[in-house]
């Protein structure tokens, strides 16, 4: 009974401690203490967004399709270099400092690079989303790829298999958990990606609808698509988290039997 009520209680945490922070929220702007142009109020938040929900689905659309397309590119990527990596241990040791160094450098730096380079087109959103969403990947699947069960893999040579099959048998399943920890923060990564590149240069989305409703003082509308931002990242990664449980079942079963 008392194992089932905490269970219940660490459910709730997370509801519990939203509502603290809105209640919060609500006291300091309703209240005075904080002046509306500094902290809107939660309520003219909502009002704000409802007032521009279409505007705002529509910007949202081109801000996806760029976070997206970025995010399978740099999925696609990370596999392709893991692998490579991981066979050849020259290229680990000569490329991994350098997929460190890239993570040094200041995405709001690259940003405008990538705007003169390739223009005001989604071709620069997409490239920024995959330079600041490959790496989690790739860092993730390397460690997956280096945990393999030693001893499974000298079952498998021992039996005649091949680099191939090892590869399919023992170093994919091992990689898995760790591939989609690092996906759940590239999903994070690739929408915010995404509106930063917005922000520097281009015609549609929730980055130049951001910079529109800061230079028309709108904080109301400003807090909004942070909101509406956040919780696009909250989904994305809940959609993340279904397709993790639909690939690895065994895995949900082994932390159900842990708690």
């Amino acid at each position: 009974m008392i194992k089932k009520s905490r269970s219940t209680i660490f459910k709730l945490a997370p509801f519990i401690s939203l509502i603290t922070v809105f209640l919060i929220w609500l006291i300091l702007s309703e209240g005075g203490v904080i002046a509306d142009y500094m902290l809107p109020s939660p309520i003219a938040v909502v009002k704000a967004f409802i007032a521009d929900f279409d505007t705002l689905m529509k910007q949202a659309s081109v801000t996806l399709t760029e976070a997206l397309y970025g995010l399978c590119t740099g999925i696609a990527l990370a596999f392709f270099i893991s692998i490579l990596m991981d066979r050849f241990e020259f290229l680990y040791k000569a490329f991994y400092p350098i997929l460190v160094i890239t993570q040094t450098i200041p995405t709001i730096a690259i940003a405008p690079l990538l705007v003169l380079w390739l223009g005001f087109s989604m071709a620069p959103k997409i490239a920024l989303v995959v330079i600041t969403t490959f790496f989690p990947i790739t860092i993730s699947l390397l460690d997956g790829f280096k945990s393999a069960d030693k001893d499974a893999i000298n079952l498998i040579r021992s039996m005649g298999g091949g680099k191939l099959q090892i590869f399919h048998y023992i170093k994919l399943p091992s990689a898995l958990p760790h591939f989609f920890s690092g996906l759940k923060v590239s999903a994070s990564y690739a929408i915010v990606g995404a509106v930063i590149s917005e922000w520097l240069g281009g015609f549609e989305g929730l980055g130049v609808y951001m910079t529109r409703v800061k230079k028309a003082y709108a904080f109301d509308k400003m807090f909004a698509v942070i909101i509406f931002v956040s919780v696009l990242s909250l989904v994305l990664m809940a959609i993340i988290n279904l397709v993790k449980n639909l690939s690895m079942p065994y895995m949900k079963i082994e932390e159900q039997n842990k708690n």
